[in-house]
């Protein structure tokens, strides 16, 4: 009897366990996708709340605000916003924050850097020059 039973057992064992991965996954997707349309449709709005918060002119000829994706350097996938400050032609050209993590020293120091770049993707990390963050934003989803 419990020969007959080995292999249905194990195959529903293995299905329990596949099927936990893909709904993790489906979640981690879920929530990227859902930074990134909270980036896209409301940014603007966000970016304007935290400027009135900072009091941020918004009539400033001299530096712009942005509300941009910060895309981790362990996957590639949003996870989270922040705003970006500097001079108005370098604003424009930041399309994301890529941020990176090491640990540093003895003592296991973690380390991470938020770097504007002017592209969605991290593996061609191109630095704007100027550009410095000025606000992190976190989404709950």
């Amino acid at each position: 009897m419990y020969q007959r039973l080995r292999v249905p057992l194990a195959v529903l064992g293995l299905s329990i366990v596949l099927g936990g991965v893909a709904v993790a996954q489906l979640g981690d997707l879920l929530k990227a996708g859902g930074v990134a349309f909270a980036v896209d449709k409301f940014g603007p709005d966000i970016n304007k709340a935290l400027n009135k918060l900072t009091k941020t002119p918004e009539d400033n000829t001299e530096f712009a605000t942005k509300v941009v994706p910060i895309i981790s350097g362990g996957g590639g996938k949003q996870v989270g916003a922040c705003q970006v400050m500097g001079p108005i032609d370098a604003v424009e050209k930041v399309k994301a924050v890529a941020q990176i993590e090491a640990k540093f020293g003895p003592l296991g120091i973690r380390i991470r850097a938020l770097i504007p770049i002017a592209a969605k993707s991290i593996s061609d990390i191109r630095r704007v020059p100027g550009v410095g963050i000025s606000g992190l934003v976190d989404i709950k989803i």
